[in-house]
């Protein structure tokens, strides 16, 4: 998996800061609140129109990338985030950050769904191990984005989005300069490719069950802030915690259990535990240390959850793999974008309890659909165990 052409570490490298993004705010939230003197609720609008335009732009990625090349569109997305990551640090008004996070999102959807397609196409060790790298470059990213912007952010709120700017920048030069090859065959995708995917009984299966699953994701993610009580370098560290135990587990924890399991099985087992940790994060939420131990543990059970719902996206269809990711990853990202917002409209309403009581109805929810489409997945489930084993003797392989 590790011995991979420069192009692919250069994609790697810029998923690695396109992840970061999804974190980085997430220390600064509360400073962000009282420098612009915003609401929790607006604060958190930070994300939804970040995730919500992400979500949206995914269903237009295959069939933009597929008419101008996957390096150019890589291009125009990390150009966009430097744009508007720059922008944002510039404004002065919660309203123009929001907004300013939108055009971002653009930018996020546009790299993310044609780096997936692109590490799979390029990277040796055949689309398993790609992946594991792509979830690998998540983890990473996810877990240094939130220290970095803590750090950044105990100088300034405006600090993370500076980082980002010359992070994107140097991955903007990095693709430029290493994704070289022969010319791409372009193969026009349909405009409506993707919403026709979605007719595709498995595909959609998984991409509702990711709908419910990223509104936990989400609100342990962009609502835990708040009851911590935390300043930006606290948070940070919180959640370099949670981000590390995601990259762990994604990368050598799921590998092995799709080994010895189906994918139905590991996601009917993981989401109930998910469920579990955030019903008990909900009820002591108000000791940090209790919330801090639950935050980590969810990293740990999120990590196997992307990997194995990726491994599940990719294996679903005979589509082009870019159609798949950009159908499944639209209904993904709208859960995210509903989850931060409305977590802190229940905060406020009731209690700080309720919030994390809402994430594990919806992961309890996600495990239903998976139930109830198991015949639609059975297919993913018979190639599970060949694919995980691959996976595995690569990185078996690379290690000895």
């Amino acid at each position: 998996m590790w011995r991979q052409p420069a192009q692919v570490w250069a994609v790697a490298f810029a998923c690695v800061v396109a992840f970061m993004g999804i974190g980085l705010v997430d220390p600064i939230l509360p400073a962000i609140a009282e420098a612009l003197k915003a609401t929790p609720v607006q604060t958190e609008l930070l994300f939804t129109s970040y995730l919500l335009v992400t979500g949206l732009a995914m269903l237009i990625t295959s069939w933009i990338s597929s008419r101008i090349g996957a390096k150019a569109t890589l291009l125009t997305g990390l150009g966009l985030i430097v744009a508007f990551a720059l922008l944002c640090a510039l404004s002065d008004s919660v309203d123009a950050v929001i907004g300013f996070r939108a055009g971002w999102g653009l930018g996020n959807a546009l790299f993310i769904s044609t780096a997936l397609a692109t590490i799979v196409g390029a990277a040796s060790g055949g689309s398993s191990a790609a992946i594991v790298l792509y979830e690998a470059a998540l983890g990473l990213g996810i877990a240094v984005g939130p220290l970095l912007g803590g750090l950044l952010g105990e100088q300034s709120w405006r600090g993370p989005f500076f980082g980002v700017v010359a992070l994107m920048a140097i991955a903007f030069i990095a693709v430029l300069v290493l994704l070289r090859g022969p010319r791409e065959k372009r193969d026009p995708v349909p405009f409506a490719a993707p919403f026709r995917a979605l007719r595709r009984p498995a595909l959609a299966v998984l991409a509702v069950t990711a709908l419910f699953y990223n509104v936990g994701f989400f609100v342990l993610l962009a609502f835990s802030p708040f009851p911590l009580g935390f300043g930006a370098i606290g948070i940070g560290l919180t959640f370099f915690g949670w981000g590390v135990a995601l990259a762990l587990t994604s990368v050598w924890v799921a590998p092995i259990l799709m080994r010895r399991m189906s994918m139905t099985l590991i996601v009917l087992l993981a989401l109930p535990l998910l469920a579990v940790d955030l019903l008990i994060a909900g009820l002591l939420v108000a000791s940090p240390a209790a919330l801090v131990t639950c935050i980590v543990i969810g990293g740990l059970l999120l990590g196997i959850m992307n990997t194995v719902l990726t491994e599940a996206v990719m294996e679903a269809t005979d589509l082009p793999r870019a159609v798949a990711s950009s159908a499944y990853s639209a209904v993904r990202f709208l859960g995210g974008a509903v989850a931060p917002p409305l977590a802190a409209l229940l905060w406020h309403t009731f209690t700080a309890t309720v919030p994390y009581l809402f994430a594990a109805v919806s992961m309890l929810l996600a495990a239903l659909v998976i139930l109830l489409g198991r015949r639609s997945l059975a297919h993913i489930d018979r190639g599970s165990h060949d694919v995980a084993e691959d996976a595995e003797a690569v990185l078996i392989g690379d290690a000895t």
